[in-house]
């Protein structure tokens, strides 16, 4: 690999030195504050080691910064240049993807390594068998796209009468029009693949519900 791609990568080691030199905290402050013991903190500094999604989520809510500051890189700019080759990529694994329970879909966020993603792909098992049961409506910036692998769907949207999907089927839709995925009838269970994109970097923090999350592992 070449200097320029060395240079050009950033770590969550860099991320985390960068927001702690911002805030002007020593490693003992930053340790205090985030309740992660301080001999951790110099690991991952030193990119030595790495967090659990539930240790990102437990430092972002003690440092009251926002998720998506740990996924991005320390500059303000946190895109290539454009027209840029960046030879990114990825395999993803369920036993590798960020797992996120809530009480109407486990998710599983595929290819967690790249940060800042023009698109984010997610398997999910829907949970919810009404739209009662699934609460209010879910909206978030940028479209996204699914597609049913087990089961039947049931897609409700806002402005739209209900959709049913059969298996192999897909559905393409505006994330900022409420929506949900709900079980269809006569199935135990859905799972589908999906991917959420947009114009501009997406933020991860608004497709993870930390409002509704029950359990994070990674």
């Amino acid at each position: 690999m070449n200097n320029t791609a060395t240079e050009a990568s950033t770590t969550l080691g860099q991320v985390v030195r960068a927001i702690r030199q911002r805030n002007g905290w020593t490693l003992k402050e930053m340790s205090q504050r985030s309740g992660i013991p301080l001999s951790t903190l110099s690991k991952i500094e030193h990119d030595r080691l790495t967090l659990t999604y539930d240790k990102l989520l437990q430092l972002s809510q003690r440092l009251d910064i926002p998720l998506s500051d740990l996924f991005s890189a320390p500059s303000p700019d946190n895109g290539a240049p454009a027209g840029a080759v960046t030879g990114r990529r990825a395999k993803g694994t369920l036993d590798t993807g960020m797992r996120v329970e809530t009480d109407n879909y486990d998710y599983f966020y595929l290819c967690t390594e790249l940060r800042k993603k023009s698109m984010i792909p997610i398997f999910t098992k829907v949970r919810a068998r009404s739209v009662e049961e699934f609460g209010e409506l879910i909206r978030h910036g940028g479209e996204e796209f699914i597609f049913v692998l087990e089961g039947r769907v049931e897609v409700h949207t806002e402005f739209y009468d209900p959709v049913v999907l059969e298996k192999w089927e897909s559905f393409y839709l505006d994330s900022s029009m409420g929506h949900a995925y709900l079980v269809g009838e006569g199935c135990d269970e859905a799972l589908i693949i999906g991917v959420c994109g947009g114009d501009e970097r997406i933020d991860v923090e608004s497709l993870v519900h930390i409002g509704e999350k029950r359990e994070s592992v990674s």
